[in-house]
């Protein structure tokens, strides 16, 4: 049992799930492109919003125009997911994400009238750069060869 700290306040143990599961959370999201995918899958979004405008009553999609405003943000939507689901494989999932961006410019309303092209480029380009985590023996490891190359300089 714990007793309460200042101003009536417990402390907070290290069994505490809302801790635990926040930290897992960090932890997984760490462990893959997760910005670069959601940028990727919210340009998608809104370049679908973008394409699917009506003017008063009238709303028509014909043709290979109509099927573009429909596959590219669907496209851009699966590899944002995928790019998180499946980080191993994020330079492959990040350059065709940047390819899809760039072509939505005459695919899709100006790219989703340039937002969502942009969403989904910057997004495309963290996921191509995206490095991964270290473990944490090399961080260690690391940090200690520096701090020995400071002292002896």
């Amino acid at each position: 049992m714990t007793t309460p700290g200042p101003a009536g306040m417990t402390p907070v143990g290290d069994d505490d799930p809302v801790r635990t599961r926040r930290a897992r959370w960090r932890a997984w999201r760490r462990r893959r492109p997760f910005v670069g995918g959601l940028l990727v899958a919210l340009g998608g979004v809104e370049m679908f919003f973008s394409g699917q405008l009506d003017v008063g009553h009238l709303h028509v999609q014909l043709g290979i125009e109509g099927l573009q405003a429909t596959i590219i943000p669907i496209a851009l939507l699966l590899l944002g997911i995928l790019a998180i689901a499946m980080p191993a494989h994020h330079v492959f999932y990040g350059i065709l994400a940047l390819c899809v961006a760039i072509y939505s410019l005459i695919g899709v309303n100006l790219g989703g009238f340039l937002v969502g092209m942009l969403l989904a480029g910057t997004g495309a380009v963290l996921v191509v750069a995206w490095m991964g985590g270290r473990p944490r023996t090399e961080q260690a490891g690391t940090d200690v060869e520096a701090e020995t190359e400071e002292t002896a300089a």
